[in-house]
């Protein structure tokens, strides 16, 4: 009976080794689990504040693209205007100048012909 009695105590404290093996590893792994459950806090706090971020910059990037278009239809427009302007300035130097061509002729003393 003290063989079996020895080979009882043997498998207890194997028994109980294993128990405190299960134990240790359970805890490493409760460890890991709360390290990875605080990674995964910070990483949605950081998506958070960069959605936060990424909205402004859409935002401010629309009103800019906006204004652009803003000044590039006025650019447009006033380089067509400003061409016109040029047009008419041309036309109305070249009838000026036909009318000072005019009124010289119109002024000069006439020649007599002989």
């Amino acid at each position: 009976m003290t063989q079996q009695a020895a080979a009882l105590q043997t498998y207890n404290n194997e028994l109980v080794k294993c128990i405190e093996d299960l134990c240790s590893k359970r805890d490493e792994l409760n460890r890991q689990i709360k390290q990875e459950e605080e990674e995964k806090e910070r990483l949605q706090h950081d998506i958070s504040v960069l959605s936060e971020k990424l909205n402004r910059v859409n935002e401010s990037l629309a009103q800019r693209q906006a204004a652009r278009a803003t000044f590039n239809r006025t650019i447009k427009e006033t380089e067509a205007a400003y061409s016109k302007i040029l047009e008419s300035s041309q036309s109305l130097l070249s009838v000026l100048k036909q009318e000072a061509g005019n009124l010289s002729r119109a002024t000069e003393p006439r020649r007599k012909e002989h």
